[in-house]
């Protein structure tokens, strides 16, 4: 072995495998309801929450979980070593990327020269944001911000993902006014004593959300590890509690369904697993609408899953 690939093999070790990535792959079904909230404004839309127009069925895009989610990390870890947040309010994504040529002393002037000498340095600036960006480790990210000099620091496709979250059963937004005794101005306040405003709300609603958790690409690209797996079970259970808001109402996440695979690639395809899950009135017979998670029932059927993958309940 040369010293160069002795060098290469030791970052790589420091870096993405400091902590031995999962071995099995997961697929998971998130439950969570709102009551009297918007759990999503679509902002071409004034803020009202997103609804499929052909089916009546809220809305809750990834984008907007995810968020929830880096939130919760960001909160219960502090910028810690291994755990800080890519995308974040108030920092550019440059001054982000530039830590990883810093780390490494790469600038402008010598990266071309350094990517020559080094063939391998591409996966090593890559393989820095993903020890030290636990959102980059999870979700993966586009990190080619850089115009200059080829200055980037590549795309990592991260093995976690989401879909959209759907509701249950069709919701109706309601627009609620509202009155503010406050005058925004001198000249207002001659004229009228109070302010109008209105805000949208969905009476209640309960989404269900599917995810995937790749172990093959844990492995290859990110080295998301099983201690990043425990955290992100406990960020998808409590990513409401620590993020309200007067706009978002009541939300909570009921449940958290879990599905392990044996193996790294799994032994199944996700949409069987979910399938296995059904969620039904707990009063069939009643017509009126569903106001709170104690009108449905949530049903796993166990013994209808294929060989080689368990189901665990959370929340």
């Amino acid at each position: 072995m040369t010293e160069q690939e002795q060098m290469t093999m030791n970052f790589s070790e420091q870096t993405t495998k400091a902590k031995k990535s999962i071995q099995n792959r997961y697929d998971f079904v998130i439950l969570f309801d709102v009551e009297n909230g918007n759990p999503n404004g679509d902002p071409d839309a004034g803020n009202m929450p997103r609804v499929d127009p052909e089916t009546g069925l809220g809305i809750v895009t990834d984008v907007c979980l995810k968020r929830k989610i880096r939130n919760y990390v960001q909160t219960v870890k502090e910028d810690a070593t291994g755990y800080r947040i890519y995308i974040k309010d108030g920092v550019p994504l440059n001054r982000s990327d530039g830590e990883a040529y810093a780390q490494l002393e790469i600038t402008e002037k010598n990266v071309k020269e350094k990517k020559k000498a080094d063939p391998d340095l591409d996966r090593k600036i890559r393989d820095w944001m993903c020890k030290n960006f636990y959102d980059i480790r999870t979700f993966g990210a586009v990190m080619t911000t850089f115009v200059k000099a080829a200055l980037n620091c590549g795309q990592v496709r991260g093995p976690v993902q989401l879909g959209f979250a759907r509701s249950v059963e069709p919701v109706i937004p309601q627009e609620v006014t509202i009155t503010r005794i406050a005058i925004t101005t001198e000249a207002d306040a001659e004229n009228k004593g109070t302010e109008m405003g209105r805000k949208y709300i969905v009476p209640y609603g309960l989404y269900r959300c599917e995810g995937y958790v790749s172990a093959n690409l844990a492995r290859k690209s990110t080295g998301f590890s099983e201690e990043d797996l425990a955290l992100l079970w406990e960020a998808i259970l409590n990513m409401f509690e620590n993020d309200r808001s007067a706009a978002r109402g009541k939300m909570a996440v009921r449940e958290l369904i879990v599905f392990k695979h044996d193996s790294e690639l799994g032994c199944a395809p996700a949409w069987k697993l979910f399938e296995t899950v059904k969620i039904a009135r707990a009063q069939p017979d009643d017509p009126g609408p569903a106001r709170s998670f104690q009108d449905y029932v949530v049903h796993v059927d166990i013994a209808g899953l294929p060989a080689g993958v368990t189901c665990q309940r959370m929340g």
